[in-house]
């Protein structure tokens, strides 16, 4: 596996990485449809490419065999229960327990370090099993649960937040 910095050219694998891990995570709570729709609107080859480009909020991703398995972007950010946030990891499902995401993490963690940031947040669903566990074993605690609109849908969400000093 090699960790590299994102390139606009990588967009559409990064979309095809987000929908194998949407649907694999999400399916039975949101509807694959749901899940679709989504994916559809976050994660557009357009706006990824513009995404990728933003100097403040950096994108990795894990290549392994030639493919794209599993990307991560953050930056900072104001409001939230810290200065830093992941805004997004996924790795393909057929590659998850391969170390791909933990890789992706702490890469993201030493970009944010190096921007000065001392502490990082994300949201996960809270039915998210593999997903919570994940971040739970990465250092992350719960800051706050909450209920969102998602898919027009009301759901279960959970904030996390942990040091970037561990």
């Amino acid at each position: 596996m090699t960790l590299r910095t994102a390139t606009p050219d990588d967009a559409p694998a990064v979309q095809r990485v987000a929908r194998a891990s949407w649907h694999a995570a999400h399916d039975q709570v949101l509807g694959a449809d749901a899940v679709d729709d989504l994916i559809d609107q976050w994660y557009d080859v357009a706006g990824l490419r513009e995404s990728i480009e933003r100097d403040d909020r950096p994108m990795f991703v894990a290549v392994a065999d030639g493919d794209l398995v599993g990307f991560a972007s953050g930056g900072p950010t104001e409001g939230g229960p810290a200065d830093a946030v992941v805004s997004r990891i996924y790795v393909h499902p057929d590659r998850w327990g391969e170390g791909h995401g933990t890789a992706l993490l702490e890469r993201l963690f030493e970009a944010l370090r190096e921007a000065d940031s001392e502490s990082v947040w994300l949201a996960v669903l809270a039915d998210n099993e593999v997903g919570r566990s994940f971040y739970e074993a990465r250092g992350f605690a719960v800051h706050e649960e909450r209920t969102v609109e998602l898919a027009d849908q009301e759901v279960e969400d959970v904030v996390m937040v942990r040091s970037l000093d561990e």
